[in-house]
């Protein structure tokens, strides 16, 4: 009968599971359902930690490999479906505006143009789709690995496994109140520097493309990045980093896919529409 004692490191764990040649040893780390993402997942970055010193670097120059790959010909074709989905917009539009209430028709008239056009109007939910598996397993690594606890990065922040601590709430500490002590709402006043990095780019990447025909969908997009910003503000900054700095390649890359399709790049036209609704609701008040 054997008995371990001690820390859960990735590497000694590996090390006693080979050397004694155990059943399954290597599980005493709990890497999730995602096993077989999350595991190698921490080799590569462990393997760039060990070249760079630094586990946030570490993650990024991961986050630019996994972009690498998905850009592969799979998120390429959802891509260029997406670019010939703007390109037919306003054939989308009057289809909707001649159809009026009567969604069946229109649903009808909507999958004769995708036919014509030879687009899938699933193909944009792909990119995100296949990277869901390696925000989790990125999120398993955070929370379990003893090696990444405590590990920083640049600045502020003294451990990626924890929230970011700053905080926009007290003017990022200039004023010395921890506004999360107040009762009942200070649970949703933590909202620190990367979570907001990470909001303004997911903003910029839905800006980049046209406003959808229908109001609801429209109103949903516009709040999905201020709601994902508070939302992920308690998750641990290795993995609010690691979805800003994918967002941010995420923008670049759909940008010379859309370029390259001859699609119009929406982003400065939404923000001008934004700023001068604004304004008029301004005026008008």
């Amino acid at each position: 009968m054997r008995l371990f004692a001690g820390a859960k490191e990735v590497q000694t764990v590996d090390l006693y599971d080979k050397a004694l040649s155990l059943n399954l040893f290597e599980l005493l780390i709990d890497w999730g359902w995602f096993y077989f993402i999350t595991k190698p997942l921490f080799k590569l970055i462990d393997y760039f930690f060990v070249l760079t010193g630094n586990f946030g670097w570490a993650i990024l120059i991961v986050t630019v490999l996994i972009k690498i790959v998905f850009f592969s010909a799979l998120p390429n074709k959802s891509y260029a479906s997406m670019a010939k989905m703007k390109a037919v917009q306003p054939e989308m539009v009057a289809i909707r505006e001649r159809y009026g209430d009567d969604k069946m028709k229109q649903q009808q008239a909507l999958m004769e143009l995708y036919k014509k056009e030879k687009i899938n109007p699933l193909a944009g939910c792909l990119p995100i789709v296949v990277q869901i598996p390696v925000f989790f397993a990125l999120y398993k690594v955070l929370f379990v690995t003893i090696e990444m606890r405590h590990a920083p990065f640049i600045g502020w922040i003294k451990d990626l496994s924890a929230p970011d601590p700053t905080n926009l709430f007290n003017l990022f500490g200039l004023i010395p109140y921890d506004p999360t002590l107040i009762p009942v709402l200070g649970q949703f006043l933590h909202l620190g520097f990367w979570p907001i990095v990470m909001g303004l780019t997911m903003f910029v990447q839905m800006k980049l493309n046209p406003a959808p025909p229908d109001p609801t969908q429209k109103m949903i997009f516009d709040w999905m990045p201020l709601v994902f910003t508070f939302m992920l503000a308690g998750f641990s900054a290795g993995l609010v980093i690691y979805w800003a700095w994918n967002n941010t390649l995420s923008v670049m890359q759909q940008a010379f896919i859309m370029n390259k399709h001859g699609a119009k790049i929406e982003l400065w036209d939404n923000l001008m529409e934004l700023l001068g609704r604004k304004k008029k609701d301004v005026g008008k008040t």
